[in-house]
């Protein structure tokens, strides 16, 4: 069984290989290694084999592995990239340095409000729903421009860009398509003035579609840590 350490050099591999055909270089495409589901000992091992950027699903569950991993908190990023509920914007705002994943106004103000003045602008993504699916959160195309532009104006946030987790599709040509459309909606907003840098989009079976469209940060887990526990076999673990 490959370690970590060997499956983040596979995944580097991967990631390389579609930034050529892409023509464009390695380093424009971060890796955030989401780590939802897997002990602070897997992101331990992560950031030995020279990862320095973390993503979490659950608010928390992010911040018990960053207490756990608090002797390393200066050396890497915390990436909120879940659904995000409006009495969990405070702790989040507090330990966070990155949300992927605010898809509603309120959302944004009260991380705003809340965070502390000691630590930098939050860095902030908004999500879109860009397949229409209704069972994904995001803001759809139509209502995207005026929530940016209210989001880019509020105090203690940084909006970066956007982010989107695309309906899967089984062929690659498929899977170009709507990371296709997010780059052309984050393209339209930085004509419109707004100054964003961030394409959010891509997981493990999609990267290559992901880079071949303009994805600057690709989301990968499994491809490094393994397949995750079924939610059974999560309870069973956990129980006393």
């Amino acid at each position: 069984m490959a370690t970590i350490s060997e499956n983040i050099q596979q995944l580097r591999g991967r990631m390389g290989l579609a930034c050529e055909q892409a023509s464009r270089p390695v380093h424009s495409v971060t890796l955030l290694v989401v780590t939802k589901t897997f002990p602070a000992e897997d992101v331990r091992a992560a950031f030995q084999a020279g990862e320095h950027r973390f993503g979490e699903n659950y608010v928390q569950e992010g911040i018990d592995k960053i207490a756990a991993l608090a002797d390393i908190r200066a050396q890497v990023e915390w990436h909120m990239i879940g659904p995000l509920q409006s009495n969990k914007t405070r702790v989040v705002a507090e330990h966070f340095d990155w949300v992927h994943s605010v898809d509603r106004l309120k959302i944004a103000q009260r991380l705003s409000d809340q965070r502390p003045a000691h630590l930098p602008p939050l860095q902030i993504c908004l999500q879109v729903n860009i397949s229409g699916e209704t069972s994904k959160s995001g803001l759809t195309p139509e209502e995207l421009p005026a929530i940016a532009r209210e989001v880019a104006a509020l105090p203690h946030l940084q909006l970066r860009g956007l982010m989107a987790i695309p309906e899967p599709a089984d062929t690659l040509d498929a899977q170009r398509q709507p990371h296709r459309a997010l780059a052309r909606l984050l393209q339209q907003l930085n004509q419109d003035g707004l100054a964003l840098d961030t394409l959010s989009m891509g997981m493990s079976a999609d990267l290559e579609a992901a880079i071949l469209e303009g994805a600057t940060l690709v989301r990968v887990g499994s491809a490094i840590f393994g397949q995750r526990p079924s939610s059974a076999a999560q309870a069973a673990a956990t129980a006393p």
